[in-house]
């Protein structure tokens, strides 16, 4: 167990009563037993699984750092370690309570505050996107559920070669969402399911037109201020150096973007995130994070039905609604939120990344486990599966966590 907080923040029991306070009426569920308490060499043995996977991968993905935060149902500590140093070949050690930029994570929170606006009754997510934003007619038609789900059609503007020149050309640069949006529109639209920025950058634009603040101060006034996510932050560009020196180097190490070649190995951390907005740009720590996933998977955020509509997957394979994952079609896609059936069993699992991090997360309904888990580069080869696989191996070792389910997909 690390101590983490360099500052005063409620307890479980206090956020649960904040909570209830922001949703009043909504029904929170039954909490199940929780396991055996965990023991102090479970820290230690985690580190080692992190320790590891460095060792074993960091000079392929030009990864120094590492850190994990694992959170168990009924008790109100995290287990949180980190292990590597802050840069490439630094001497500086990581700490538990580093920053990541967590990238597509950030979906789920955009989607709980569209959602949230729907039980408020200021929208419906079937409504049109021209409903609210008339300024696109060529994606008048599409519904706000769609593009929550990635089904919107529209394709993602980081796809675009003329954004990822621009970008590498200057990195310090702030992007507008219409210049953003400028980009996806010059591309052929996509079918089925198709991972999506540009969704993302709608509904953000969409908080704005219904509420009339921006998307931070409904992010702030929503989520982080009320669930006591103290060490969880949103800018639309650039960190302010209080925050951006918490968060270790970033390395991006691909060779598959030619337009970006000349970023590679470089530490892109400080680069504008305004590319990334509500589809990306929000950095937490590992703790924070479990915390958020505690809250939005156990129901407290949602009333019933809009928890219902957050949770409804399409099949990222074929891009029609599935009730959940298997072993034949083992990755599904809800409202910013994806569900995956692999080795581990059936989880709510959702990788982010950004130019210079991975961060995932693992929510195990069954037992209430929740990982989650941050790397600082983004590389050609992405194994950060073979870490959680290692660290839930440890949980089960320690008697936390019963074993991978016998059938489940390789």
């Amino acid at each position: 167990m690390t101590a983490r907080r360099a500052h005063p923040r409620p307890t479980r029991a206090g956020l649960v009563l904040a909570v209830l306070a922001v949703t009043a009426g909504f029904a929170a569920p039954a909490a199940a037993a929780g396991p055996a308490a965990p023991t102090p060499a479970l820290a230690a043995d985690l580190r080692a699984d992190l320790e590891q996977y460095l060792q074993g991968r960091g000079a392929a993905e030009h990864v120094s750092a590492a850190a994990v935060s694992v959170s168990f149902r009924d008790r109100p500590e995290t287990v949180d370690v980190s292990a590597g140093t802050t840069a490439f070949g630094g001497s500086v050690p990581v700490s538990p309570d580093a920053l990541w930029q967590i990238g597509g994570n950030t979906q789920a929170m955009t989607s709980v505050l569209l959602l949230q606006l729907e039980a408020e009754g200021r929208l419906s997510i079937d409504d049109p996107v021209g409903r609210w934003l008339p300024e696109y007619p060529q994606w008048a038609d599409v519904s706000l559920r769609h593009l929550l789900s990635m089904t919107s059609g529209i394709p993602t503007y980081d796809d675009a070669p003329d954004f990822l020149a621009d970008y590498a050309a200057h990195p310090l640069r702030e992007f507008s969402r219409e210049e953003l949006l400028g980009y996806a529109a010059a591309l052929p639209a996509t079918s089925g399911y198709s991972y999506s920025n540009t969704d993302y950058v709608l509904a953000e634009l969409v908080v704005e037109r219904v509420t009339g603040t921006g998307y931070a101060a409904q992010l702030s006034a929503r989520l982080l201020g009320p669930l006591g996510l103290r060490d969880t932050y949103y800018r639309s560009h650039r960190y302010p150096p209080g925050i951006a020196d918490r968060q270790p180097a970033g390395y991006y190490s691909r060779t598959t973007q030619p337009e970006l070649a000349a970023l590679v190995g470089q530490d892109v951390s400080r680069y504008s995130l305004s590319w990334a907005r509500g589809a990306g740009g929000v950095v937490s720590t590992t703790a924070d994070m479990t915390l958020w996933a505690r809250l939005l998977y156990d129901g407290w955020l949602l009333p019933p039905q809009q928890m219902a509509e957050l949770l409804s997957l399409v099949s990222t394979a074929t891009g029609e609604p599935i009730e959940a994952t298997s072993p034949d079609d083992p990755r599904g896609f809800g409202l910013g939120v994806a569900q995956l059936t692999d080795a581990l069993g059936t989880s709510w699992s959702y990788e982010g990344q950004t130019l210079g991090f991975r961060f995932l997360h693992a929510y195990f309904p069954e037992s209430g486990l929740i990982v989650a888990m941050g790397l600082n580069s983004s590389p050609d080869e992405d194994r950060i599966g073979d870490l959680a696989t290692a660290v839930y191996d440890t949980l089960h070792t320690h008697g936390l966590v019963g074993p991978a389910p016998v059938g489940a997909a390789a």
